[in-house]
């Protein structure tokens, strides 16, 4: 655990808990493949648009964070959770939709960060 001092001198930030403990960017068409990733040992193909990243190590529990990014061919995306276990100690699932229509939709490119706590 390391401790950093702030620009002002008075605020600190634990970096252990400030790191991501896992990210991913994908290419979320045809097969399906990490073009670059961090603690991620495999990602599934659950259907159209449908994601799930299993990581290499645990988390300590369900309760993590997530932001992403999501292009779905020439129209914007989002992503989301899909189901209401999205989170579990060893993975994460979620889908990328269509702004326009809100169907889901293979990305592109869909990037996932999660921070919490490895086991």
């Amino acid at each position: 655990s390391i401790v950093v001092t702030g620009e002002g001198g008075s605020t600190t930030t634990n970096m252990q808990q400030g790191i991501a403990k896992v990210w991913n960017n994908i290419n979320g068409t045809g097969t399906i493949a990490s073009r670059d990733s961090l603690n991620v040992g495999s990602i599934t193909d659950n259907g159209t648009g449908d994601y799930t990243h299993t990581y290499s190590n645990p988390m300590a529990s369900v309760n993590q964070a997530s932001g992403g990014f999501a292009r779905v061919n020439s129209y914007f995306g989002f992503l989301g959770g899909v189901v209401d276990d999205t989170f579990t100690t060893t993975s994460m699932r979620h889908a990328t939709n269509r702004n326009d229509t809100m169907n889901y939709a293979d990305a592109v490119i869909a990037t996932v960060t999660i921070h919490g706590d490895l086991a």
